[in-house]
């Protein structure tokens, strides 16, 4: 279980991209992610590591706090 997996999800959908278009960007960062792997990160089916959070803040050029913001 994650708390940012939602936030992962809705930030990717907003700036356009597929799951595939992420893990993409995010191996060219040197982060090994599959699409399938991703979509459990979503799903909140699996955790995620501080370096993952810094990872996927580069991949969606977005600050790391900004998975934890939410819109209540």
């Amino acid at each position: 279980m994650n708390i940012i997996g939602k936030k992962i999800r809705e930030i990717r959908m907003t700036q356009g991209l597929t799951q595939e278009q992420l893990a993409a960007a995010c191996c060219l960062l040197g982060f090994d992610l599959s699409r399938s792997t991703l979509a459990k990160v979503e799903s909140q089916n699996r955790q995620v590591t501080d370096y993952e959070i810094r990872d996927f803040a580069k991949a969606l050029n977005v600050s790391a706090g900004d998975f934890f913001v939410t819109s209540d």
